[in-house]
């Protein structure tokens, strides 16, 4: 079983500057990235420095799997060096990448202390398999800095299965992508290696048995807020929570190359780790892994059916394979004749399977097993069992409505067509006597449980709790908490998790802030000013950091402040402004400006996407006629090759961004019928 243990520590406030006593940090301890090769046979072909080139058969001319291992001694090199070659079909070569460049593999994640960027690639050539799709190269690779050692000599495996296409060097797992195709071997073929770096190379058909190395010691990772998966590329996707038998389970969507992978179509699956006590995180095996080719999985939502925890989630195999070629047509055509959707098996040998299916936990924790059943023809089902045990699903992506079903698979009905209205993910929740229904990335309503009343559109009232979360999925942890958690984009799909906790008032309104389990650990507090005066500059010598500050209006309902971060010259330029605004009861990130404040930005209904993480606006913020306190945490590092900055005001409200090849130097205040007191700074020390 695959484990991550988190152990969170909660913040405190003190005053001498040395790191918390008795703190606990957190900690991921991470399942081992080390893997183990065994060979049921000796090579098929070898190659060395005294035979470079040579030629080798095979009776299968469509390889289902096959590894070639290699030994190489990596030195400084400019330009691109070719290590191995099968013509038309396999390249493994090193090159110079742009150092500046995070276009789909994010390579400047890892650079070389001399800014330079050499990056180890694996290309195949693939064929689709059954018709003529297309015939392509599918690349995988990393940066040579993100080994321990760079430099020297390494072992270098490429391993290559139905589905995965995986490079390692010395057993550790450093990228892979999912294959359509195959790659086309002909019964003879030659290869060569370039003995100036490589010394031997062996080639294993069938593929050697691989196994992961749990002996190997696992490293500690930090934290989960704006955590990501390990590797230079790998960003957490579309998240779906739910509480259950006392313990808090997060799935969430496998992200690389921010939906490049699998020829673009995403290759994405539902990883899995869950808690009881939010201190310590256990992450478990994927819970829906791709399987076959034609797999890459649709988002949808856990749920608990006959006392089994479930997850349902929806094949997008459309972005494969046409329509046509899938069960949807089937599917489609058996809702319009029955009036309600038909319950299909997988069997890709008549049509590929796509549409609505589900997994089911065989110990109520983990240990997902997929149930084979195709129960409707949406890619975005998202089932809940709702209090009175009845089944119903919200259908997005190739359909929309509300349905409901006496069980899985014995056919869902449509009970109302217009409501939610398809498109992205959608979750629904209670709280008290409101229910909720979320909607993807801009979308919530609410209505009062027990009345025959229409949904109420929030987002149109500007009462919402968008705050860069994207696709929130909400749910309660016990004690009358509510948590919702996400993801937010970097410079794509995909990105750092995050979660804050909600806080509902009596009229059903829904506000926000930092979930106090997940506060990072930091040092003691650093007064850094009683009083902050107009346009006090205080310069900032940690990347990642805590301020506190205390706000009091001169006016009631009047008056604002904004905090420009900035970079070591102190310059606009990509600088960002956090501005609060209680005259209009907003708060909003924006560009920097030179003098005065900055461009007032659009909220959701005005416009505005808070999920895209840059400028944007939140309007009706709570807790601002009185003084309040606002807290901000800063977070950089060389994978996000920029800054998140999540805010939290008056403890009710909360804004995230993300700010590309920003690095926080230098913090300038600006403040208009507001006194601002006691700004303390706090290191980050995860």
């Amino acid at each position: 079983m695959k484990k991550i243990i988190l152990v969170i520590t909660s913040f405190y406030l003190l005053q001498s500057g040395l790191a918390q006593s008795g703190a606990v940090s957190a900690k991921l301890h991470t399942l081992s990235p080390y893997f183990l090769f065994t060979a049921s046979g000796t090579p098929s072909a070898t190659l060395s420095t005294s035979r470079p080139k040579g030629d080798f058969t095979t009776d299968n001319t469509r390889q289902e799997s096959f590894t070639i291992k290699m030994l190489v001694n990596f030195q400084p090199f400019s330009g691109e060096q070719t290590l191995l070659e099968v013509p038309g079909m396999i390249t493994i070569k090193l090159r110079q990448a742009d150092p500046e460049n995070r276009n789909r593999q994010n390579y400047p994640a890892a650079k070389m202390q001399d800014g330079s960027l050499p990056v180890l690639e694996a290309g195949i050539m693939l064929n689709s398999p059954g018709i003529n799709l297309f015939t392509r190269q599918l690349e995988i690779g990393h940066p040579l800095a993100s080994l321990k050692n760079p430099w020297g000599k390494h072992e270098v495996i490429v391993h290559f299965t139905k589905t995965h296409w995986t490079i390692y060097v010395d057993n550790e797992l450093m990228d892979n992508d999912f294959v359509v195709g195959y790659p086309h071997w002909w019964h003879q073929r030659s290869w060569q290696i370039n003995p100036a770096v490589v010394s031997e190379a062996s080639l294993y058909l069938p593929g050697m048995n691989v196994e992961r190395d749990n002996k190997r010691n696992i490293e500690q990772m930090p934290g989960l807020q704006y955590w990501t998966p390990r590797g230079h590329n790998s960003w957490v996707g579309d998240v779906a929570t739910i509480y259950h038998d006392g313990r808090y389970h997060v799935f969430y969507l496998y992200d690389r190359r921010h939906h490049a992978s699998k020829f673009g179509v995403g290759g994405h699956y539902f990883e899995h780790f869950s808690t009881t006590d939010f201190i310590t995180w256990t992450e478990h095996e994927a819970a829906t892994p791709i399987e076959e080719q034609w797999e890459t999985i649709g988002t949808g939502s856990p749920f608990v059916y006959n006392n089994k925890l479930c997850i349902s989630y929806g094949l997008h195999t459309s972005r494969i394979y046409p329509d046509s070629l899938t069960e949807y047509p089937d599917m489609l055509r058996y809702f319009n004749q029955h009036k309600k959707s038909g319950s299909f098996s997988s069997n890709p040998e008549e049509a590929y399977p796509s549409g609505a299916t589900y997994s089911v936990s065989q110990d109520n924790v983990s240990n997902f097993k997929k149930s084979g059943a195709l129960f409707h023809y949406s890619e975005n089902p998202s089932v809940f069992t709702t209090p009175e045990g009845k089944l119903k699903m919200y259908a997005n992506y190739k359909a929309k409505g509300t349905w409901e079903s006496a069980s899985l698979d014995s056919g869902w009905y449509c009970t109302d067509p217009d409501f939610p209205l398809g498109g992205d993910c959608t979750f629904d929740f209670r709280w008290g006597k409101y229910e909720y229904v979320v909607g993807g990335f801009t979308s919530l309503w609410r209505r009062t449980i027990g009345k025959n009343e229409p949904w109420k559109d929030i987002v149109a009232e500007g009462k919402d709790f968008y705050n860069g979360v994207g696709v929130p999925s909400v749910s309660p942890i016990g004690n009358g908490r509510y948590i919702m958690a996400g993801w937010m984009p970097i410079t794509g799909w995909g990105g750092p998790f995050l979660i804050h906790e909600l806080i509902q008032y009596p009229d059903g309104r829904i506000g926000t802030k930092w979930m106090k389990e997940l506060i990072p650990a930091t040092t003691d507090a650093v007064l850094l000013a009683k009083n902050v005066e107009q346009k006090n500059a205080f310069p900032v010598k940690d990347e990642n950091f805590i301020l506190t500050f205390d706000v009091v209006p001169q006016k009631k309902k009047n008056g604002k402040v904004a905090l420009s971060f900035l970079p070591a010259d102190g310059s606009n330029k990509k600088g960002c402004e956090m501005q609060i605004n209680i005259a209009a009861f907003t708060a909003q990130y924006s560009d920097a400006v030179k003098d005065g404040f900055g461009e007032m930005q659009k909220s959701i209904r005005n416009g505005g996407n808070p999920s895209l993480v840059g400028n944007y606006a939140i309007e009706n913020i709570m807790g601002v006629e009185k003084p309040f306190t606002v807290r901000i945490l800063v977070k950089s590092n060389t994978k996000l090759g920029g800054t998140i900055i999540d805010t939290e005001i008056a403890g009710q409200n909360t804004l995230v961004t993300y700010r590309n090849g920003l690095n926080v130097d230098n913090i300038l205040f600006n403040q208009e019928r507001m006194d601002i007191h006691n700004l303390k700074i706090m290191k980050i020390v995860d």
